[in-house]
Order: structure tokens, then sequence, then C-alpha cells
């Protein structure tokens, strides 16, 4: 009978010829733990993989939408491009923005003396203020008038009243439109800052407001401060005032004819019972400018004029109002009719020749004499 072989010896031999035994539960350990490790090197894998997947994307998107940072730093002409070729150009802003600055302004304390066309006629022939020199060499006196004469409405020579008329309200539209530049001017220094002062975020939040700007939105606020050429404004005042002879000029220094449903303003003699608008009404005649710039500036109503005139800016083009005068269509209920009029104006009192004359400094010596 031959000699049982143990599992002793059977392993020993194993042993001896480089091989290891381990019982199975210790094998499945070890094929668990295989696994395991196997698993982390699977999701290690696909997340180094992920990585240069998402990397360029998320770098690419960063890079089209980098926007200005709390610090207001200046990424604005990508959004200010952007913005020109939007048709969405009112979108984000504020519908129910105010004139709270005007109204405040039209409430300060003004002497509102209301000379005689004869006294203003001698105040401009003293001070040598007569349009042939202006249309001549581009200045104008800075006479600030707050009241219209009444005789305005008897002079009987067209050409005269019509001249009155300009030399009474061209200071005014030059002097707003002076207020804008220079907040325009300041607007784009602030732009050229990586970071800025708390002042000049300040400064910002008050022009967001007055120009109805929600989200603090800096490309659409460059677009809507901005000025409004001066030969269109004298016809469109000339237009809405019959040149300075209409009640709401005499009685609420509006020369625009604005409407308003809420506070002061005169009600068209003609208006329908049911109807409960009123023609915005003024203290003084600089008010009535002022708020006659923020409505082209504001309104949903005037989004193409203000898109055209940027256009103009981008091309390093004059503010043309013929151009600009096609966007007010809707300014009046007879649309077409009313641009056609507008340009007649302008045309045939060549009002174009105001446009690039500049408003002389203040003097102690010239207030002294209003």
């Amino acid at each position: 009978m031959k000699n049982k072989i143990s599992i002793l010896e059977i392993k020993r031999y194993l042993k001896k010829k480089g091989f290891i035994v381990f019982k199975q539960k210790k094998k499945d350990n070890l094929e668990s733990k295989n696994l395991h490790i196997l698993s982390k090197t699977f999701l290690s894998s696909l997340f180094i993989i992920s990585i240069f997947i998402v990397t360029p994307i998320v770098l690419e998107f960063a890079k089209n939408n980098t926007s200005i940072s709390k610090n207001f730093e200046n990424n604005s002409k990508n959004n200010f491009n952007k913005m020109l070729n939007s048709q969405n150009l009112d979108n984000g802003l504020s519908k129910d923005f105010s004139f709270e600055d005007i109204l405040l302004f039209d409430e300060q304390p003004t002497d509102t003396v209301r000379l005689s066309a004869s006294t203003i006629e001698e105040l401009f022939k003293s001070t040598d203020y007569n349009l042939e020199d202006v249309r001549k060499n581009k200045l104008v006196k800075p006479i600030v008038l707050t009241l219209l004469p009444e005789e305005i409405k008897q002079i009987e020579n067209i050409k005269k009243r019509k001249n009155l008329f300009i030399q009474i309200i061209l200071p005014l539209i030059i002097k707003e439109n002076n207020n804008i530049k220079l907040d325009r001017n300041k607007l784009f220094s602030i732009l050229n800052k990586s970071k800025n002062t708390i002042s000049e975020k300040n400064w910002l939040d008050a022009k967001f407001k007055q120009y109805g700007v929600q989200n603090k939105d800096l490309s659409t606020l460059k677009v809507r401060m901005d000025e409004i050429p001066v030969s269109m404004a004298i016809a469109q005042a000339a237009k809405e005032t019959g040149w300075g002879t209409s009640r709401f000029a005499q009685e609420g220094n509006a020369l625009f004819g604005q409407w308003t449903w809420s506070g002061e303003g005169i009600k068209p003699a003609g208006a329908d019972d049911n109807s409960t608008h009123k023609v915005m009404k003024f203290k003084v005649l600089q008010a009535s400018v002022k708020a006659y710039q923020r409505n082209l500036n504001t309104h949903s109503t005037y989004k193409e004029f203000r898109i055209t005139r940027a256009e103009l800016r981008d091309e390093e083009k004059k503010l043309d109002s013929m151009i600009l005068s096609e966007y007010l269509n809707k300014y009046a209920e007879t649309g077409k009719e009313y641009v056609r009029i507008l340009q007649q104006i302008i045309r045939q009192n060549n009002l174009e020749d105001f446009d690039d004359a500049k408003l002389l400094p203040t003097s102690i010596d010239l207030e002294s004499l209003i």
C-alpha cells in the first residue's frame, strides 16, 4: 500500500517550485482589492479627460462674456459694439424712470421776470448778440432767459419774430448739450479706468437712474447719454409753439409740447372730455429743454433715433438733424408729415448753421445786464 501524501507536503512542494498557495478567502480579498484599484483608476482617468474637454469651453465662454466687475472694470467697448448690433436695445431698462432731477431743478429759487420783447431786443443789441454774427463766428452769448415775452405774438414781421425766438432758445439748447457733453466725457473717463472711486460709482448710479437704465448697463447709458442736434431742437420748438406764440409756451414754458398724465400741466383746449393727458408745465424755459432732451434720450419710442445717432458717432460723423429727424415720426400723430415739416423748417431757416455753435463763458458783467 502506497504512502499517502499529505496536504502539507503538497504545499511544501509547490512552494519549492515557486508557487504561493492561499486559502479561498484570501483569494477573494485580493480580487476585491484589485477591482477597487481598477475602479479608482478608471474614475481618475475619466476626471482628467473631462478637464481637458471642459477647460477650453470654459475659457471660450469667459472670453466672450467678460463683463464689467463691481469696480466697473473697463470692458465697455465690446459691450458697446454688441449693444449697437442688438435689436433689443431697451431690454433691461426701467419703464418708470422719473424726471426727478429736472423737477428739482425747476423748483430752484429763480427770478422769473418776464421781460418785454423790446427789452430783450435791446439787451441783445447791447451785448452784440445777433444771429448773423453767430452764423459767421459760431459763438453764442450766454444770455439765459427764464420766460418768453408776451409781445412775441404781436410781432408782425415773421422774420423778426423767428429771429427773436431763436435768439432766446439757442443758448438754452446749447447749454443743455454742454451739460450732456460734460457728463459723457466723465463717463468715458470712468470707463477708461480699471477701478473707480466711491464718488464715481455714486455718480454712475445717479446717471443710471436719470436715464432709466437698470442692471447698470454701461453700454446702454453710453447710447442714451448724448446730445440732440441744435437745429432739430430749434425746429421742434418752433413747430410745437408756433415760434413762441402758443398758449402752452406762454403759460407753461412748454417749448416741446410734451404730455403728462400726472403732476402739473395745461389741459389742451380741444381735448376730449375723457382725455386725461395734459401738456407738461415748467417754471422756467431751461427745465423744458432738459425734459425734452431726457425724453428723446430715454423713451422707447425713440430707440431707433438713438441707434442711428450712435451709429453716426461710431462712424465719426456729425449728428445730422436731417437724418435723425426721420426717426421722430412718432413724436406727433401726423407721423411722416410731422417729419416733413420739421425738415422744411430746418432748411428754410438754415438752422444747421447753429449745429456747431459754441456758448461763450458766462461773465459777471453780462449777468448784471439781465
